[in-house]
């Protein structure tokens, strides 16, 4: 006996290969559906595994001999026909029946022949009975197309001359087929049903594929923007203003979308603005930009605080300026706990913290120790978990992050970057964070670079908040709470100037 496995689309696609692979005598013995491709199980395409069987010895051999023509179908003993081909020969006289077909053609069912059954072993037969797959196929859902080649093409119904009736095998496997369709859609409820989650997925990929594709048409109309207003003269102050947002890396989408409003502006007035009412009316469009950009602190009711991010950004020193900022002017009794043991000395280093702020210190390997070591600090008003720095380019890393956060109501998620990283990996890391929940943003290293544009690049394609920003190592001095006015002189630098 011949056994294949096959991967394909649809159950057509399977049938096909089978028959013109494996013969007309092949049998199916178990489909299911798998996905390919993808990551970790998720986004992947759906396919189905087909496993496909046949008998080595010719067709040819298993042909009946010539027999008178028969009005009815020969019996088969009933231990030699599973379950399922039982109920689908029901199936088929049942259609044969309500399509008003002559008695002499109603005999005209999928059988196995004595011959065939004849050309298999006692062990094979054996076997054919017993198969644990025939019960579960009788029981798929329609997700699993027939599971078998229909057994009305392995037969041949001897003429009176001794020749096949290949117009009645024709009709047979027509109604077979229309059988086996009518058994699917009586199947219909179950199946949609058990295809929930995944169609949950997919619809998720869907409307990740959106937005990327709203981004990129987005990106295109301010191109097309761009190029039809290269060769407009612009009014003084912003050539000045456009040079200063170009040096500080701000998105061409953005510069272009704050001098076009202030370029109508200034064509609605008459061309009378003078250069200090067009120079406030570029803060005033950024200050819009920021109004829901910029956030608070750390919430009154907040119980746990993340702070996830990629190595080298400074993490734990932030973790460290919160805390004293909490214990000192918010005046709460504080603890930490750190997952991050990859890094060499990164458990001494905050331990080294919280002796000097008295702050008790919780490591934690597992969700498991997570889980235990805030029972531990529940006598704690806020709990500050530091996380470990990896490569959070890699999605892979990001959702074992993932698992070791209890998120809840009474917790926030920051997610640390440095403003002397490149815009492009700064929108990597956080289109790969965004999946399990971002809630702010604090950027670190001001003070090691010029140009804030990055900062502006990422709010503006993310539902993301600027809470604070870090401008030097100094605990707990260096750390400010982000404010729009201080974002606003950042990137056009102190009025006035």
């Amino acid at each position: 006996m011949r056994v294949k496995r096959y991967i394909v689309d649809t159950m057509p696609d399977a049938m096909s290969k089978i028959r013109s692979e494996l013969g007309a005598d092949a049998v199916i013995l178990s489909t299911k559906e798998l996905k390919v491709g993808g990551f970790m199980g998720l986004f992947g395409k759906k396919k189905i595994e087909v496993i496909a069987a046949s008998e080595s010895s010719d067709i040819s051999a298993a042909k009946p001999k010539p027999q008178p023509v028969r009005t009815a179908a020969t019996p088969i003993a009933r231990a030699a026909v599973p379950d399922a081909y039982r109920k689908s020969s029901q199936m088929v006289a049942s259609a044969s029946s309500s399509s008003g077909t002559e008695p002499g053609q109603a005999g005209v069912q999928p059988a196995v022949t004595a011959t065939a059954q004849a050309s298999r072993g006692p062990l094979q037969e054996s076997a054919l009975q017993e198969h644990p797959v025939v019960k579960q196929e009788r029981e798929a859902p329609l997700a699993q197309m027939p599971s078998r080649v229909p057994t009305s093409e392995l037969n041949y119904t001897a003429s009176a001359k001794g020749q096949p009736d290949l117009a009645r095998e024709e009709t047979a496997a027509s109604r077979w087929d229309e059988a086996l369709r009518q058994a699917d859609l009586n199947q219909k409820s179950p199946s949609v049903a058990s295809t929930v989650p995944k169609e949950a997925d997919y619809m998720k990929l869907k409307e990740e594929r959106l937005l990327e594709e709203l981004r990129e048409m987005k990106s295109w109309i301010g191109q097309l923007a761009r190029h039809q207003n290269e060769n407009r003269e612009l009014p003084d102050p912003l050539p000045a203003i456009k040079s200063r947002l170009e040096i500080q890396e701000l998105s061409p989408d953005l510069i272009e979308q704050w001098l076009d409003s202030a370029y109508r502006h200034w064509i609605d007035s008459g061309k009378s603005l003078a250069e200090e009412e067009l120079d406030l009316f570029i803060r005033s469009e950024a200050t819009s930009f920021l109004q829901e950009r910029v956030g608070e602190g750390i919430r009154d009711d907040t119980r746990i605080v993340y702070i996830a991010g990629p190595t080298g950004v400074g993490k734990t020193t932030t973790i460290a300026k919160l805390a004293a900022d909490q214990i000192f002017r918010g005046h709460k009794k504080v603890g930490f706990i750190t997952a991050d043991t990859y890094r060499i000395s990164a458990i001494e280093q905050l331990r080294t913290y919280s002796s000097i702020l008295n702050v008790p210190l919780e490591v934690v390997q597992s969700p498991g120790d997570v889980q235990r070591a805030m029972q531990r600090l529940s006598h704690c008003d806020l709990i500050l978990m530091d996380t470990a720095g990896r490569n959070y380019l890699n999605e892979i890393h990001v959702a074992e992050l993932h698992s070791m956060l209890a998120t809840s109501e009474q917790s926030e998620t920051y997610l640390v970057l440095s403003l002397t990283s490149k815009s492009q990996d700064m929108k990597k890391i956080t289109e790969h964070f965004s999946r399990y929940g971002l809630d702010k943003v604090i950027f670190t290293k001001l003070d090691e670079t010029e140009s804030v544009g990055p900062m502006y690049n990422l709010i503006n394609e993310y539902p993301l908040r600027v809470s604070y920003i870090a401008n030097g190592q100094n605990v707990p001095d260096d750390l400010l709470s982000a404010d729009r006015e201080l974002l606003l002189d950042l990137i056009l630098g102190a009025k006035g100037s």
